[in-house]
C-alpha cells in the first residue's frame, strides 16, 4: 500500500513510519519540520518538505502520489498553548485538516488514520474510558480533535470515506533499539523531563499536584509505548473499509501515578530526580486510563508494553545516547 503520512518527521509518526516500512508499506512523509526532525525519518521512506496549510504544496504531493492511504500525524499539540491561541490551533488543526480532506476526496484517497486524542473526553465521569463516553473537551486542543474526528464520520457517510480515529493517551517511550525518540523543543512531557533532571539538564521537576483523591495524592495517566502506538496504527490502515467510520482508544488499559512514574525513572536511571511540588494545573483530572477492550476485539490489538519501568527504560535508553535530541545525529 502508497501512504501519505502527515507529521511523519515527529515523535509518533516517525515510529509509524518505520512499521509501515518493516511491514513493506510504501511511504510518502510530508512534513513542515516545525515539530519534526528529517533525522527521525526512516532511510525506506522518502521525505516531502512541506505545510498543510499550503493547497499548492499538499496538491503538488497528491498529484504524483498515487496514494492509496493517509495517516495524519501533522497538529499542534499543546494543550496550554491552545487556551492562550485558539485561533491558531483551529487554524492548524482543523482548517488544515479539512483542506487535506478536500485533497483526498479529489484524489479519490478513501483511507484515513488520524491522531486522535483522550482529550476528546474532556474530565471523564468515570475510569476506566470507553469510547462511548461523553467527548466534553474542556482545551481548543481537544475541542480541534473532536471537529477533525466529526469531519471524518460525516464524509464517511457521504462519500465513501474509510475513516479511523485513534484516540490515544500518554505516548511515552522510544524506539525500542534506541534509534528515534521523543526531542521536543521546549519539552513538556513528563518522562523526558524526569529524565533531563537525570541528566543533569535540569535542575528539578515540577509535580503538579499532591493532594489528589489517588492513592499516593498525584494524578493517575496511561501511558501508552509509542511502537505500540505504531502498530495500531498499521493495523488500522490495513483493515479499512469504505463508508465507515471508526474510533479506538489506545492505552495499557492501566493507570501509573506520577509518584509511581518518579519512582519508576529514578531506580532505572540511578538518579535521585529531585522533584518539586506545585499547584494542580486548572482542568487536570485525577485519573485518566483506557478501556481498551474495543481495539482488541475488533483488531487483535493490545499493548505489548505494559509495565512502566520498560517504557522509561526505553526512553532513557534513547536519551542517555542522544542528550540533545537529534542535533547531534548526522
Amino acid at each position: 500500500m502508497r501512504i501519505l503520512v502527515t507529521g511523519g518527521a515527529g515523535y509518533v509518526g516517525s515510529h509509524c513510519v518505520r512499521a509501515l516500512c518493516d511491514a513493506d508499506h510504501e511511504v510518502v512523509v510530508f512534513d513542515n519540520l516545525t515539530a519534526g526532525y528529517p533525522q527521525a525519518v526512516d532511510g525506506r521512506a522518502a521525505f516531502v518538505k512541506g505545510d498543510l496549510a499550503d493547497a499548492g504544496q499538499l496538491e503538488g504531493v497528491f498529484a504524483g502520489g498515487g496514494f492509496e492511504a493517509v495517516m495524519h500525524f501533522a497538529a499542534l499539540a499543546d494543550v496550554g498553548e491552545s487556551v492562550r491561541e485558539p485561533l491558531r490551533y483551529y487554524e492548524n488543526n482543523l482548517v488544515s485538516s479539512l483542506r487535506l480532506v478536500e485533497t483526498m476526496k479529489r484524489h479519490e484517497v478513501r483511507n484515513i488514520v488520524f491522531s486522535s486524542s483522550c482529550a476528546v473526553y474532556g474530565v471523564p465521569p468515570e475510569v476506566p474510558i470507553t469510547e462511548d463516553a461523553p467527548k466534553v473537551p474542556i482545551s481548543p486542543y481537544g475541542r480541534s480533535k473532536v471537529a477533525i474526528e466529526w469531519v471524518i464520520q460525516d464524509c464517511a457517510r457521504a462519500w465513501g470515506l474509510a475513516g479511523t480515529a485513534l484516540r490515544y493517551f500518554n505516548a511515552a517511550g522510544a524506539a525500542s533499539d534506541g534509534t528515534i525518540g521523543e526531542a521536543h523543543q521546549p519539552e513538556g512531557h513528563l518522562i523526558p523531563c524526569l529524565l533531563q533532571v537525570a541528566l543533569g539538564q535540569a535542575d528539578h521537576v515540577r509535580i503538579f499536584g499532591t493532594d489528589y483523591p489517588t492513592s499516593d495524592g498525584t494524578c493517575i495517566r496511561d501511558y501508552v509505548h509509542v511502537e505500540d502506538l505504531a502498530s495500531i496504527h498499521r493495523l488500522a490502515v490495513e483493515s479499512q473499509k469504505t463508508s465507515r467510520f471508526r474510533a479506538y482508544n489506545v492505552g495499557t488499559g492501566r493507570g501509573t501515578s506520577v509518584q509511581e512514574l518518579l519512582e519508576a525513572a529514578r531506580r532505572i536511571t540511578g538518579s535521585l530526580i529531585r522533584s518539586v511540588p506545585v499547584a494542580r494545573r486548572a482542568g487536570d483530572p485525577p485519573a485518566l486510563f483506557a478501556d481498551t477492550s474495543k481495539a482488541e476485539r475488533e483488531l487483535g490489538w493490545r499493548a505489548r508494553f505494559t509495565d512502566i519501568g520498560s517504557i522509561v527504560e526505553s526512553a532513557w535508553k534513547w536519551h542517555r545516547t542522544h542528550p540533545n535530541g537529534f542535533e547531534e545525529v548526522g
